[in-house]
């Protein structure tokens, strides 16, 4: 006899998910949920986010990490309400963890909030946070083949961003085959090359970001 474990929890989380959704909905705010791996350059994109919108939309960022609030305090830093979940060994973040955090923020005066899941290209692709959209970032120095290795979060994600891309010359990262294999799970998907922590590319993805935004107020 077979238990599947997964389907339940996954049930679950979906069903709060779709509150969280409707609840976000109704105040207008956009949701995403940030997904990649450890040392991607997930909170420097945030910052370099954060940084291009600020002066039109009021942000939150939620953050997720297995131990610790470094992030967050870097958030927070630039004035920017952060919330920091502990996941305490979990490989990803969940709806409620999210229905928790979003609990102390002031969704009336908010346009956008950016969960920064937990490091990983598993887990966190099939939980639905009740997110407008997953973004996946993938950094250069990881290699071009992800997405033939990991093919389910570039699936699930509604937009690419590269990141990085100012370190292309010192690694041997085959752009074009990058592009094609990204093509070829998510043909919809848009592909932002960006370098971060020196704003290259970031007007690109930020003009993205805020159209998607405003088309929900």
């Amino acid at each position: 006899m077979q238990i599947d474990m997964k389907q339940p929890i996954l049930d679950k989380n979906d069903q709060l998910a779709a509150q969280l959704r409707k609840h976000f909905a109704d105040n207008h705010v956009f949701v995403l949920d940030l997904l990649a791996s450890p040392g991607s350059g997930k909170t420097s994109t945030i910052l370099a986010t954060i940084e291009a919108l600020r002066d039109e939309f009021n942000i939150a960022v939620i953050e997720g990490d297995i131990a610790s609030n470094v992030d967050a305090e870097k958030i927070k830093a630039q004035g920017i309400a952060a919330v920091q979940i502990n996941t305490g060994g979990a490989c990803h973040l969940e709806s409620n963890m999210i229905s928790r955090a979003i609990d102390v923020l002031d969704l009336e005066r908010l346009d956008l909030i950016i969960v920064e899941n937990v490091g990983n290209l598993v887990c966190p692709t099939d939980f639905d946070l009740g997110e407008n959209a997953k973004v996946m970032i993938l950094s250069v120095p990881e290699g071009d083949d992800k997405p033939l290795k990991y093919p389910g979060v570039f699936q699930a994600a509604k937009v690419v961003i590269l990141n990085k891309v100012d370190t292309m010359p010192v690694f041997n990262f085959d752009r074009d085959a990058f592009d094609a294999s990204v093509r070829q799970l998510n043909p919809q998907a848009p592909i932002f090359p960006i370098a971060a922590t020196k704003g290259e590319g970031v007007e690109e993805w930020a003009t993205w970001l805020a159209e998607q935004i405003r088309a929900i107020q």
